[in-house]
């Protein structure tokens, strides 16, 4: 039982962080992402111990529970926006200057505005890639589509960002 619960652990330790950033920008709220957040390492470690379920990227697992969980947040409160604009200076790097800050507020500002006018899909596949850094491949995997989808998805979303955000 110790070699399960180090094994989550360590799972744990390396997508806590992801899973809360994820689920941060499509709640928009600090409260409701980490409860979110525990609920998806909870699900997780319910499904871990379960002999009959076998996780083989876990990864991609805990990234689907979380989707899945900030949806099922939405339809409980009947919301509509996923990422609201409010929370830009929360993103931002507090180790810049009060000017760059400002700058940076305001772009973050105009690009999440932009996020909300995507579809989900699209949404999930740009934060994925840019903010988290995962690559195309496991973003397919994740989505369970071919990489080459993905790929023209992640390109689809950007061009509908940029028009979104040139016609603000």
């Amino acid at each position: 039982m110790d070699s399960l619960n180090e094994q989550f652990g360590q799972i744990y330790d390396q997508y806590i962080d992801k899973i809360y950033r994820f689920v941060y920008l499509k709640v928009n709220s600090q409260e409701i992402a980490e409860d979110i957040t525990s609920k998806v390492f909870i699900r997780g470690w319910e499904a871990f111990q379960n002999p009959k379920e076998e996780i083989k990227n876990p990864g991609a697992f805990l990234y689907q529970i979380a989707r899945n969980a900030v949806v099922d947040h939405y339809r409980e409160k009947g919301r509509t926006n996923v990422i609201s604009a409010d929370a830009s200076p929360e993103i931002a790097d507090p180790g810049t200057d009060a000017q760059d800050k400002a700058v940076l507020s305001a772009d973050i500002n105009i690009i999440k505005k932009g996020i909300q006018k995507l579809e989900k899909e699209h949404q999930d596949i740009i934060i994925w890639h840019y903010l988290e850094d995962m690559p195309i491949a496991n973003i397919a995997k994740l989505l369970d589509k071919p990489a080459g989808t993905v790929r023209v998805m992640l390109h689809r979303g950007l061009k509908d960002l940029k028009d979104i955000i040139q016609e603000s």
